[in-house]
């Protein structure tokens, strides 16, 4: 999971999605029917939250939920390798690093899902299926998958 859904639990200027984010955890974190996991890269993005009140209650988010954390460190190499092809081929933005990070995390680990509010940049048909040949030409042989929380919970 990115840090978008996180950020999604407090965005009362997007109800619609507030009350999907919600849901999902209450209904799906909470109950343990997924296994949820997010990585450092998560936190630090968590870290650099300005506000003092939102940064407190977006990692209480982490701890309260006992959200996974990825052990991304003896996969460093391979992770930032794959995201910077992302970066080259010009898949996702040269200055979105976080976001090609959650991406190759996810294949690097072969996670079923990369769930994210992130449509512009990774929760779209266009970005998986380029994702998708990159992958496969790195031998990255796992189908990747992006969904948003409304994707999983409701069309599932």
């Amino acid at each position: 999971m990115d840090t978008s859904v996180i950020n999604f639990l407090f965005a009362e200027d997007a109800p619609e999605k507030q009350e999907v984010t919600i849901d999902f955890f209450d209904n799906y974190v909470q109950t343990n029917l997924y296994e949820v996991l997010v990585s450092s890269v998560v936190v630090d993005e968590i870290n650099k939250t300005t506000d003092e009140i939102k940064r407190s209650e977006l990692l209480g988010v982490v701890q309260k939920f006992s959200l996974g954390l990825l052990p991304i460190e003896d996969k460093l190499s391979e992770i930032e390798d794959l995201a910077f092809a992302y970066l080259d081929a010009k898949i996702i933005p040269a200055k979105k690093l976080e976001d090609a990070l959650h991406v190759a995390i996810t294949c690097v680990f072969e996670l079923d899902v990369l769930l994210s509010w992130n449509y512009k940049h990774l929760a779209n048909i266009h970005k998986e299926a380029r994702i998708l040949a990159l992958n496969l030409n790195l031998g990255y042989t796992k189908p990747f998958k992006m969904l948003s929380p409304y994707q999983l919970v409701y069309e599932q």
